[in-house]
């Protein structure tokens, strides 16, 4: 594993540093997120994550991320699927970019993806969905958390449950069998996150959460995993 799980605060680090923007008219290749503060601490930790790949050894990488390594010597590169989207990650520089249109994706993204390339290590498949509070120190962090996805979730759809199908089909969502609904969505090769619904009835309301597979602490450090998850919220809101 090339990275620790302290970088960043989830509460007030990454997080505090960008929202999602709206959607533009014309054709996006990948959902902008906007940095709403000072980029520079985020800047400096992909400038720190990227050096420590250029150290790592680019079969092993591949082989523990699930990405198909093409190419060799300068030209060599990494290519996946991220939010449904190819990808280009270069051996050379460890810069990310969309590889219909080859632009640098943003810093935000740029950051998820050298995490989960500078954290993953050989490990179990999946066996089940977690909570997260069950993540490495997420219980501190938990009501944090649910305050930008359980409740952002429960003030846009609330009781219009076709629109939380309709805003996770559009995404690209697969329909899981968990609580009264649910989709998986697929991050990253390795990676995939689940948003569950559970209807309400005369005496509690709809609730709404998002899962993440148990083994994801072998791919992204908690403060990652809060972030996609933050990320996931916002694509389902803007998609209504």
């Amino acid at each position: 594993m090339l990275c620790d799980k302290t970088n960043f605060n989830v509460q007030h680090g990454i997080i505090g540093l960008y929202r999602a923007e709206p959607r533009q008219t014309g054709k996006l290749a990948m959902s902008e997120f906007t940095i709403d503060k000072d980029q520079k601490p985020l800047e400096r930790r992909v400038d720190e994550l990227q050096a420590a790949l250029l150290k790592a050894e680019p079969g092993r990488l591949a082989e523990f991320t699930g990405a198909a390594l093409e190419g060799a010597g300068e030209s060599a590169s990494f290519t996946f699927q991220y939010w449904n989207k190819p990808v280009e990650l270069s051996c050379q520089d460890y810069i990310a970019r969309d590889r219909e249109t080859q632009q640098v994706l943003p810093s935000v993204h740029q950051a998820m993806i050298l995490y989960y390339f500078s954290t993953p290590r050989s490990c179990p498949l999946a066996a089940k969905w977690i909570s997260f509070s069950e993540l490495e120190e997420g219980q501190f962090y938990n009501a944090a958390f649910q305050g930008y996805t359980s409740k952002v979730l429960f003030r846009v759809f609330g009781e219009d449950y076709q629109a939380f199908h309709q805003a996770n089909q559009q995404l690209g969502g697969e329909k899981t069998s968990f609580g009264d609904s649910a989709y998986r969505h697929q991050i990253f090769p390795k990676l995939a996150l689940l948003v569950v619904l559970w209807e309400g009835d005369e005496d509690f309301p709809p609730s709404y959460k998002i899962l993440f597979e148990d083994n994801i602490d072998n791919y992204l450090p908690t403060e990652g995993s809060a972030i996609l998850a933050s990320m996931l919220t916002g694509k389902l809101t803007e998609a209504v």
